[in-house]
């Protein structure tokens, strides 16, 4: 046992003296790896040969391992009297263990986000969440901007926005079931692909078919449900979709865990008119963050098709940048819409915490929500407005301020965004892998500075490692007891072997370690409301890295690659922690040619904010590149 540490109550710290502190993974810079060193011998003895693995381990604190070396550390650490050894290294090197259980904080424990309340955002209008989804999404149209059909719909590259195809469908030009052949050659093509580049995990082309003709009969009669009427999505595969099983990326779950009717987000889409792909890809059971997958096949990013998409919502993430669906359905507890999203050029929304009911997704839990990923902000703003709604428990006992959208059509608007006012931590927005990433968001934020007038005001976010902390044991224990009930018959067993090696390091907290971590939530949570006292949002890149490459060996043994985690999460997981909403925006590409993305992330029911601010960055964006993959699915031929 370690020196006792005595916490400063939160309300005592002094915000203007916070000093950064990166709070890097103990050893990540110098040697990030698990280094094994073995030898093989074999013996010829009474007809049989014998293999001696003899060596030794030099743990450090971000293991990077894959392949046969990842085989035997995940056989370590599942190892009784070795596993907990190697955990409890780990730990104290990373300062886990002297923050949970060496240190007094002050603060009682917060086990699930608490806001205090909110002011009525400006120049908005309210999404009544008792209404049918299909008049939400009427009264999201009215939100957006004047609306011309391009004059060419058979240029080589262009993101089809929901309207473009509502417009198709209206005019006659085309149809659902037109479309569908498309989309349905499209999906067919990228499973066949040499290396597999499966976006799908669960697809039924009769299915999509069957959907596509009853949405172009209601064409054909003048009856279209909503705009978002035979618009073509993917959902996420731990989101409910009847009649598709929902497995989570394994091989086993929907084998113990059926699935009898649609998640609430996905009834509501139905009711518009939606038509459903499939289910997406994803990392497994939502536990990492790059999108490998090595059950089905591992996603590639279609803007470079030997790196990863970014994860856990690698396919939904992908089958939108690739063209084929106008929007999909994702999850983000931590960062797996927004970081998916960001490497892969797309936009991703996580909303605040409860704002929409996320009953039929798999994991639950305080830091995940469901939402949306879509190619343009317009197309997040119509999906989210179909979605919203929080659950009738979360409405009694969080008292949800009314959801509401920016009115863009409205002459306020331009006022509304000179009057923003943007917070940056500037060391900690520059500390990135890559500075291409930190350089095109600075001249993001100068050029809506300088267009719109709003001002970029310098803040300091204390504890930035007690937040990675706080949401490791959180996130991690609330995992681990989701899944727990399903892994009888030896189905833990059949996880991938980073899927295994989280879940032995989740195994290692214990129930102190979980309430430690939720004071740390409520003290980091003061800290936020005080900021946004001064501020409207906090923007930061979205992640510390762009798409990083996929090593061949992860592709059949899957990886555990601390480094990548780390830059890849930098900066989105306060959102889930804490419950606040946020948005990924494209705001360019590296000198690679690989997509870099802007957070902004906002108070706590203000998604009306961010979605504003996203606008106006996206409407001054100039670079728009067009992915490797990419299908135009409003050809005509």
């Amino acid at each position: 046992m370690g020196k006792k540490r005595i916490m400063l109550a939160a309300t005592e710290v002094d915000l203007t003296k916070v000093k950064y502190d990166p709070g890097e993974i103990e050893g990540s810079s110098r040697f990030s790896t698990i280094v094994i060193n073995f030898y093989y011998r074999s013996r010829k003895q009474t007809g049989f040969y014998f293999l001696y693995i003899v060596g030794f381990v030099h743990f450090v604190a971000a293991p990077d391992v894959t392949g046969l070396y990842l085989w035997i550390f995940v056989k370590l650490l599942e190892t009784p009297l070795i596993g907990p050894a190697i955990l409890s290294y780990l730990k104290k090197q990373n300062k886990i263990q002297a923050m949970l259980r060496e240190t007094v904080i002050p603060e009682p424990p917060m086990f699930r986000p608490e806001f205090p309340p909110q002011e009525q955002e400006p120049g908005v209008v309210s999404l009544e969440e008792d209404r049918r989804s299909e008049d939400r999404v009427d009264s999201a149209i009215k939100c957006l901007p004047h609306y011309d059909p391009p004059s060419d719909f058979t240029t080589s590259f262009r993101y089809w926005k929901i309207r473009d195809y509502a417009y198709l469908y209206r005019s006659k030009i085309t149809t659902p079931s037109i479309v569908a052949e498309h989309v349905i050659s499209a999906i067919q093509e990228f499973t066949n692909k040499k290396p597999p580049t499966p976006l799908l995990i669960s697809f039924d082309a009769m299915d999509v078919r069957k959907q596509a003709e009853a949405s172009t009969q209601r064409f054909c009669e003048g009856t279209p449900l909503s705009v978002l009427d035979g618009i073509f999505m993917a959902i996420k595969d731990d989101i409910d979709c009847y009649p598709y099983p929902s497995k989570g990326g394994t091989t086993w779950l929907h084998e113990v865990r059926t699935v009898e009717k649609d998640a609430v987000s996905v009834s509501r889409l139905r009711s518009c008119g939606v038509i459903f792909v499939g289910k997406a890809n994803m990392h497994e059971v939502g536990q990492g963050t790059t999108g490998n997958n090595s059950n089905y096949g591992t996603a590639r990013n279609p803007h470079d098709l030997e790196r990863y998409t970014g994860g856990s919502s690698s396919g939904p993430a992908a089958i939108v940048a690739c063209g084929i669906c106008s929007a999909a359905l994702g999850t983000d507890a931590g960062g797996s819409i927004r970081i998916p999203s960001s490497l892969c050029g797309v936009v991703g929304l996580k909303t605040t915490y409860a704002r929409i009911d996320i009953e039929g997704a798999l994991c639950g839990g305080t830091n995940e929500i469901v939402g949306p990923i879509a190619s343009s902000v317009e197309d997040v703003m119509l999906v989210y407005a179909a979605i919203v709604g929080a659950s009738p428990i979360d409405k009694t006992s969080l008292r949800p301020s009314l959801p509401c959208l920016p009115n863009l059509s409205s002459s306020e608007n331009s006022s509304i965004l000179g009057s923003m006012r943007l917070g940056k931590y500037t060391e900690w927005f520059n500390d990135v892998f890559s500075p291409d990433i930190s350089t095109k968001c600075e001249d993001a934020l100068n050029l809506l500075s300088e267009t719109h007038g709003c001002k970029v005001v310098e803040v300091m976010i204390p504890e930035l490692h007690q937040i990675r902390t706080s949401h490791l044991v959180s996130f991690g224990s609330e995992s681990l007891a989701s899944i727990t009930p399903h892994c009888q018959n030896r189905n833990y067993k059949k996880l991938t072997l980073d899927t295994r090696t989280n879940f032995a390091l989740y195994g290692s907290f214990t129930a102190s370690d979980y309430v430690a971590a939720q004071r740390l939530r409520r003290r980091l949570m003061y800290y936020h409301m005080e900021i946004f006292k001064m501020v409207d949002v906090i923007v930061t890149p979205t992640t510390g890295m762009t798409a990083p490459i996929i090593r061949p060996k992860s592709i059949k043994f899957g990886e555990t690659h601390m480094k990548v985690t780390g830059n890849l999460m930098r900066f989105v997981i306060s959102g889930n922690l804490l419950g606040l909403p946020a948005i990924s925006v494209p705001v360019g590409y590296d000198k690679q040619g690989l997509p870099i993305g802007l957070q902004i992330m906002g108070r706590p029911w203000g998604e009306a904010t961010i979605l504003r601010l996203a606008m106006a960055f996206e409407g001054l964006r100039t670079e728009s590149k067009k992915p490797v993959s990419y299908f135009n699915v409003l050809k005509r031929e």
